[in-house]
């Protein structure tokens, strides 16, 4: 790739780089300002108004998965990637909604710092907070692929080598995030939403006007048929991850526990005021159905470039940065580059600082000082937290620097999945409907949490052998079915989801309940 690119675009994108790190660094150095102490660093508690926490809650959903692991798909399987597209937004904004009551006005009133903490506190059981915040260490997946994608853009725009790239991408992370934990991750995430919002826009209209290709919007289509004529059907039966209504539908499901995941979540604690809470999910709906539009440009690169990037050596998360290279004036390219990084960087930031906050607060707060430092004044503990909150943002990003060292090739959007597709199978039973119904139990939730994760990982990684259940019958028909949709996380993911409710019912209806007294002031009702 490095002998590609031209010296014009080389200067042109580390000029913008350079402006980029500077302005991150800034904003790292405005968020160290903001932090106190360790409940400052962890979650920036009621420090934004509707309208930049809106940027930035939307910058942190729309991931590298979005801006380079989207498109790619998009160039894999053609217009049916729509559906993933502009369903996966409806999926996420719906369960938002559904939660986001009971869990920032409980959060802020149990204190709570992490998603892990507030399920903790939700079912008064450690055993779940403890399982939780272990489990969510799958989630180094999700800041790996992150990683992967910010090493594309370097090594595309600017001609590093892969190392180069990676190390650059986790310094950059490093400096800002361990100065100003989630205030430099809200600061960074709003300023970069804006410019990914207006990429967005952009690649928009250049798809509806069929920017670079003879005929425009329907010559576009046009060329796509002739190349392959699944790439334009409603459902590519090519592809598992868009191939049937099943598929369709499993991209809501599956979904809908994303808003909630610990990197995402703690920034509802991050709104200024209760009463702004609708006011900012209407914005934030708005922002991220127009963030996957992205995508479409993962089309418009198919039909310039045909299949191309299905050459060895060659990748379809290159289909953005190279369509850019290839329609675009250099200084545009370059500039667009540093929107793509943005939409990295404002998802990794997040995911490093709940990360560090498993070990700081989670294990380290709540499970060993009781023990470890009981004697210690609260000051002190304070002290130590956030002490381990920046040491452990250091190790995190290590240990995801080698997971992206050895998965670089794979799409982005689906190493993104492997860690955060157990993640949603597993809350959905004691965090989305642990939010809806009051009678879920410490067990059921406990239950649903393990029965969602062990669904998700046994479904995705294909451990399900069809011939073990003979050559014919339900049981073969169901594990056949399984079988197909081991590739898909989106499926995996809906099936666990599933369960974990189902489990958490069942198991509820048979437990003992959570303490009436303790349900009325999680649900904000008079006792």
């Amino acid at each position: 790739m490095q002998e590609t690119i031209s010296s014009g675009l080389l200067w042109w994108s580390w000029g913008f780089l350079v402006l980029y790190l500077g302005g991150m660094l800034l904003f790292g150095y405005w968020g160290q300002q903001k932090v106190h102490n360790a409940d400052d660093f962890a979650t920036a508690r009621g420090g934004y108004g509707p309208w930049f926490l809106a940027f930035a809650f939307a910058a942190t959903t729309a991931s590298g998965a979005t801006f380079l692991g989207l498109p790619g798909i998009a160039y894999d399987v053609g217009l049916s990637s729509m559906w993933y597209m502009f369903l996966y937004p409806v999926g996420v904004y719906v369960g938002v909604m559904l939660c986001m009551t009971l869990i920032s006005r409980a959060g802020n009133s149990f204190g709570s710092r992490t998603i892990p903490e507030y399920l903790g506190d939700r079912y008064q059981s450690d055993t779940l907070r403890i399982l939780v915040a272990v489990f969510s260490l799958m989630l180094f997946f999700y800041l790996a692929g992150q990683l992967v994608s910010g090493l594309v853009m370097f090594e595309t725009m600017l001609g590093l080598s892969e190392g180069w790239a990676l190390i650059i991408t986790c310094g950059v992370l490093m400096m800002y995030v361990m100065a100003g934990g989630a205030h430099a991750d809200i600061l960074t995430d709003g300023a970069q939403g804006i410019l990914m919002l207006a990429l967005a826009a952009m690649i928009l209209v250049f798809f509806l006007s069929g920017v670079g290709v003879e005929g425009g919007l329907a010559g576009l289509v046009a060329n796509l048929k002739t190349q392959d004529d699944n790439l334009v059907k409603t459902l590519n039966p090519d592809s598992v991850l868009v191939g049937s209504w099943w598929a369709v539908f499993a991209i809501i499901v599956s979904h809908a526990p994303l808003g909630l995941l610990p990197h995402i979540g703690n920034k509802l604690w991050a709104l200024k005021s209760e009463q702004q809470r609708w006011q900012f999910m209407r914005i934030v709906f708005a922002m991220g159905l127009l963030l996957p539009a992205i995508g479409l440009g993962g089309l418009i690169a198919r039909a310039l470039l045909g299949d191309a990037l299905h050459a060895p050596g060659a990748s379809s998360n290159q289909a953005i940065p190279i369509l850019f290279i290839e329609i675009f004036p250099t200084w545009v390219a370059a500039l667009l580059g540093v929107g793509i990084l943005a939409a990295v960087m404002s998802t990794a930031d997040g995911l490093v600082v709940s990360s560090s906050q498993v070990i700081a607060n989670d294990l380290y707060r709540r499970t060993f000082a009781p023990r470890w430092h009981a004697a210690w004044p609260e000051a002190a503990v304070e002290a130590m937290t956030l002490r381990i909150s920046r040491w452990a943002t250091m190790g995190t990003l290590i240990i995801s620097a080698l997971l992206a060292w050895f998965l670089m090739n794979m799409n982005v959007a689906l190493l993104v999945w492997v860690g955060v597709g157990g993640m949603m199978a597993a809350l959905a039973g004691p965090l989305v409907l642990g939010a809806l119904w009051r009678g879920v139990t410490a067990q059921g939730a406990i239950a649903g949490f393990i029965a969602g994760a062990l669904t998700f990982l046994v479904t995705h990684s294909g451990a399900i052998n069809p011939e073990w259940f003979g050559s014919g019958g339900a049981l073969r028909v169901a594990a056949d079915w399984l079988a197909y949709q081991a590739p898909s996380p989106y499926s995996c993911a809906a099936i666990g989801e599933i369960v974990s409710v189902l489990v958490t019912v069942a198991v509820s209806l048979r437990t003992e309940p959570v303490p009436k007294e303790h349900v009325d002031a999680v649900f904000g009702t008079a006792a």
